[in-house]
């Protein structure tokens, strides 16, 4: 898929996208039927096509959702993959860089609204809940920055709150790539091009959603998941380089120190971000777009109405697995950011197979700290290979009967959390986290005598998963992770 509408007749194809003909309003009403329709798993994307005052645009809501289907489309896969499956592959393509192609022209200059043209309030920005601060754009999108400290592009997710028609609020959590870029700049007394994509190739919002070494180009990793480079044009105000297919870009620029008071928002925790406080103002100075456009919208909620938290269930996973893995740490098996957990982002599960005294430790340690795991999560959890990491039954299980408190569980203090976490308090302490990690694998010094598990015999199992529809069952049996060993 090489942007947002050849993904979307993908997905249309598989019944994945409800469209939506009457008119609907921005105020909380968009994001109300979005979470409606995303209190079932599996729930469809929602295109409107009316929304109130704003002819001529569309709105695509929760792009992903809770659908394994639709972000496996995005990343190239058989929509019918497993959750582990879907993980593993999208693990091993993370270990490949394809550089983007720049070319001359793109349909995302179909249309440009410059000077006294430009007016935010012709798109169709949300009020997503109550007692947020105002309407806001994305948080589907992908910002981009440049670093000053080796000039690579970075793809960032954030929350835009409009303030006028030309004028938009960026939220930053503290260590954010972009907000570290906009600092640098600043204290240089530079002015800071920033390019948002408002109408995202839904591959690019999912690498612009993870976390990544704050000294690679992101684009390169867009091209690695399609196994093509993207095609890239030269934004008209600035070096910076934007998608040639997206369907709506801004031109922005940060003047130093321009501020203004942001929020709050309802986010990923399913609670309000922190207190409205300052954050860095963008000037719109280009609204690039395709005709017909579509803007992207992402709710944040709990789950599994929350768009992020089943597409973190996929990436996240898989860029923890592959930090894992380039660490040089042997027998991993599976990694998944639990959706249900804070947006993806508060329990991480590890599966690996035990090959030496404190492996099980050291795979936590580094789960919990690498560049893929280390912002907020706050419980990292190690199971062997014959757990499932995707079933938090097989999990709590394997932490009721291979754990002891007293023993196995670890705490990290001060490490990198975030403004959102609504769980310390007064709020400017949020910053500073901290982390549990669980070892729910049976104990290494005692494998030899820990109490075995029950488990199928192999032959007995193939004989059962033979009869399997002549038993009077549909599909085909289950098959399970351990046989008994004899």
């Amino acid at each position: 898929m090489r942007d947002l509408r050849e993904w979307l007749a993908v997905c249309d194809e598989l019944g994945e996208i409800q469209h939506v003909t009457a008119e609907v309003g921005w105020e909380e009403e968009m994001s109300a039927i979005s979470y409606l329709a995303g209190t079932r798993e599996g729930g469809p994307a929602l295109m409107f096509s009316q929304v109130t005052g704003h002819p001529g645009w569309r709105a695509l809501w929760n792009p992903f959702g809770s659908s394994r289907r639709r972000i496996a489309v995005a990343l190239g896969e058989d929509p019918e993959l497993s959750m582990i499956e879907l993980i593993a592959a999208t693990k091993d393509k993370l270990e490949h860089a394809v550089e983007p192609k720049v070319v001359e022209d793109g349909p995302v200059f179909q249309n440009t609204l410059t000077g006294a043209d430009i007016d935010l309030w012709q798109l169709p920005s949300a009020k997503f809940w109550p007692r947020d601060g105002g309407r806001y754009l994305g948080t589907a999108d992908s910002v981009i920055t440049r670093n000053p400290d080796g000039g690579n592009l970075n793809l960032g997710t954030y929350r835009m709150m409009v303030h006028g028609r030309d004028e938009i609020g960026l939220y930053l959590s503290p260590g954010k790539d972009a907000l570290l870029h906009i600092e640098a700049d600043w204290a240089a007394g530079l002015d800071v091009p920033i390019c948002v994509v408002l109408g995202v190739d839904p591959l690019q919002f999912l690498v612009s959603s993870q976390g990544f070494p704050k000294n690679v180009s992101e684009y390169d990793y867009v091209g690695g998941l399609r196994g093509e480079p993207v095609e890239v044009v030269k934004a008209r105000h600035s070096d910076l380089l934007i998608p040639a297919r997206a369907d709506v870009v801004l031109e922005c620029v940060a003047e130093p120190g321009a501020r203004r008071p942001e929020g709050p928002f309802g986010e990923f925790t399913g609670y309000y971000g922190k207190p409205g406080g300052a954050a860095p103002l963008l000037r719109v100075t280009a609204i690039h777009h395709r005709d017909d456009p579509i803007v992207t919208h992402a709710l944040m909620a709990d789950y599994p109405s929350c768009e992020q938290s089943l597409f973190f269930g996929v990436m996240r996973s898989a860029r923890i697995w592959a930090d894992l893995e380039r660490m040089g740490i042997p027998g991993i098996t599976g990694v998944y950011s639990h959706p249900a957990a804070a947006g993806g982002f508060g329990v991480v599960v590890l599966s690996l197979t035990q090959m030496y005294a404190g492996h099980a430790a050291q795979a936590l340690a580094l789960a919990a700290q690498c560049p893929g795991g280390a912002y907020y999560t706050k419980w990292i959890i190690a199971v062997e290979s014959d757990v499932d990491p995707t079933d938090m039954n097989d999990v709590l299980w394997a932490m009721s009967t291979r754990c002891s408190p007293t023993h196995d569980i670890d705490i990290l203090r001060n490490t990198w959390s975030t403004p959102l976490d609504p769980t310390l308090n007064p709020p400017e302490l949020r910053r500073y986290g901290s982390k549990a990690l669980i070892n729910a694998c049976r104990e290494h010094r005692f494998l030899d005598t820990f109490s075995e598990r029950t488990a199928l015999r192999e032959d007995v199992y193939r004989r059962v998963a033979q009869r399997w529809t002549e038993l009077g069952f549909d599909g085909v049996a289950p098959e399970p992770r351990a046989f008994h060993a004899d």
